[in-house]
């Protein structure tokens, strides 16, 4: 990761596989999600971000509000913010009737909230969370690159255009979400975005196998093989 200028963030929510990155110096930040929470097994939300910054002091992590409505996602950022100084509080961009959050997003930028704006897909979204944060408020805009990709379309062109538009203002930061594989990340590196977000395997990737000689895996892949054939028991003969 040493060669690189983009940041990688660990996102999950397994306290101890946390713990153990920051620990390792294996990523620069940490992002969650209610999704990551309910496979963590996460049952109560206070609790695990108070373990959260104790055990991660000083790297960047991301909270996210769960409700629907503009009024309460105002009351749960206030809760949410005062765990931590590296603590950015996850807004959605829309709520789920499509409605959008820009007027909260401005008022929390406002107020000097770190804000890490999630679910975001289009250039003009992110045109947008731009103008709508104030300038020098930390602030992630996050593009949902791999979704984007999952649908047939290539997400580089808008990712690029979108850190133009995100470096214009000082304090915002273009984030690369839903990695799928290791050349996500150079791939966000290369088109200018500051952080991607990467699962626990393809963090283990990252740190394990980013700038290995491709010549050496045949030898590496065959002798997975053969201690899988040994402790399989199976045989042909």
């Amino acid at each position: 990761m040493a060669k690189l200028n983009v940041e990688v963030f660990a996102d999950g929510a397994d306290i101890e596989e946390m713990k153990a990155a920051y620990k390792n110096k294996q990523v620069d930040g940490f992002t969650t999600n209610p999704s990551l929470m309910a496979k963590a097994g996460v049952t109560d939300y206070k609790a695990f971000a108070e373990e959260a910054v104790r055990e991660i002091p000083d790297a960047s992590i991301s909270f996210e509000v769960f409700a629907d409505d503009l009024e309460t996602m105002a009351k749960e950022a206030e809760i949410l913010k005062q765990y931590g100084d590296n603590v950015f509080v996850k807004i959605p961009v829309v709520n789920t009737k499509g409605e959008s959050t820009i007027s909260l997003i401005k008022k929390l930028s406002a107020e000097n909230v770190r804000l890490n704006v999630t679910a975001v897909y289009t250039l003009d979204q992110v045109k947008e969370i731009t103008e709508a944060v104030t300038e020098g408020v930390p602030t992630y805009v996050s593009v949902f690159a791999g979704r984007i990709a999952d649908t047939g379309v290539d997400p580089i062109p808008l990712m690029k255009e979108a850190a133009e538009v995100t470096h214009s203002k000082a304090g915002v930061k273009l984030l690369w979400a839903s990695c799928r594989e290791v050349i996500n990340v150079i791939q966000a590196d290369e088109v200018g975005a500051d952080i991607i977000t990467c699962p626990a395997d393809v963090v283990k990737k990252v740190n394990n196998n980013l700038g290995r000689d491709i010549n050496e895996l045949s030898v590496d892949t065959v002798q997975g093989f053969a201690k899988d054939i040994q402790s399989s028991g199976l045989s042909i003969l």
